[in-house]
């Protein structure tokens, strides 16, 4: 059994979000369709008329011009929100071709920069962020006080306007009900706990996502260190467990996470929930040891392919729940498949 101490066995991702507005049009929920338009092509020129490297390879994305499954499946990659894939207004994304990129247009404000890498990278997500917000800036001007910051439309983004967030796998937590305890701590420490698709969202496959409360009175860089350092702390605690209960029985520890991926590798019918949590099985298998045959990255993609919205793109037509789940399991048999 291999003990993990890598802490990008537990987080999955990292992510620094900015939010800003333009000071000579109201906030988008005040906007009318011509300012929200103008608004969109502002933000389109300035982007694409850029010179830095970062901003070469981007795709503008009109959300009126998309339908319903391929704004879910934005969401499932969590490179817009699900707010902005519910609106009305006039609205958009510009999405970089890797995918770590995306900068939401009139969501909940005029513009939400936001950058993802994998592993516990805030501080290189930060520098990007940074460096897109200064050339925005200096494109036009936003909306700030010398009081408060950065004026946003939700209070709690007043200020630097940054959310820095990890996404987590804590199964262990989860199955010992310590996740309890962890709730309660990051809460003491103006840090909040979601799902795996932020706000109003569960926590599928034990993946949680932990971010900052609020922006004003510190620094970015003050956020991005608690933010690192609380996670590191969850992080082993949750390897502190893992261990625990691999040491106190490991032949069910062993059992638990091998009957997952047997059922993963041969069901015919399977929800996404019940996908989700089998996986998250699996993940710990692998992160432990137990599981050598298929990858985090394999894994990784699978999770995104058998969502909702993603599998009904993959198998190129909508289709009836029922019959999702009998393409969910047909399509995690052939990948898992193709690993071994």
């Amino acid at each position: 059994m291999k003990a993990d101490n890598d802490i990008n066995g537990v987080i999955i991702s990292s992510r620094i979000r900015l939010a800003r507005n333009f000071n000579d049009y109201p906030f988008p929920f005040r906007m009318n369709n011509i300012q929200a338009k103008e608004v969109v092509d502002k933000v389109r020129c300035m982007v694409f008329d850029c010179n830095i490297d970062d901003l070469r390879d981007f795709l503008f994305v009109d959300m009126q011009g998309m339908n319903d499954i391929e704004k879910q499946m934005l969401v499932e990659k969590h490179l817009i929100s699900p707010d902005l894939a519910i609106s009305n207004r006039n609205s958009a994304a510009i999405i970089s071709r890797d995918e770590k990129i995306s900068i939401m247009v009139n969501e909940e404000d005029h513009l939400r920069i936001q950058v993802i890498h994998q592993g516990i990278k805030l501080n290189d997500a930060l520098e990007i962020c940074n460096k897109i917000d200064d050339m925005l800036d200096k494109k036009s001007n936003y909306a700030f006080s010398n009081n408060y910051g950065y004026l946003t439309c939700c209070p709690t983004n007043i200020g630097t306007g940054i959310r820095a967030s990890v996404m987590l796998h804590l199964p262990a937590l989860v199955m010992t009900g310590y996740i309890r305890n962890i709730l309660e701590a990051c809460s003491k420490l103006n840090m909040t706990v979601r799902g795996i698709y932020g706000e109003h969202s569960g926590a599928l496959g034990n993946i949680f996502q932990m971010s900052n409360q609020v922006t004003l009175g510190q620094t970015e860089e003050e956020i991005v260190t608690s933010i690192t350092n609380i996670a590191t702390q969850v992080v082993e605690q949750e390897n502190a467990v893992r261990n625990e209960l691999y040491k106190q029985n490991a032949m069910a520890f062993e059992d638990k996470v091998c009957r997952s991926y047997g059922l993963l590798s041969n069901a015919r019918v399977i929800t996404t929930e019940e996908s989700l949590n089998l996986i998250s099985d699996v993940r710990l298998g692998i992160d432990m040891g137990i599981i050598n045959d298929i990858n985090i990255e394999k894994i990784n993609q699978i999770m995104l392919l058998i969502q909702p919205a993603s599998l009904q793109k993959f198998v190129g037509r909508q289709i009836a729940t029922d019959e999702r789940d009998i393409k969910r399991a047909e399509l995690i048999r052939e990948k898992i498949a193709i690993c071994k």
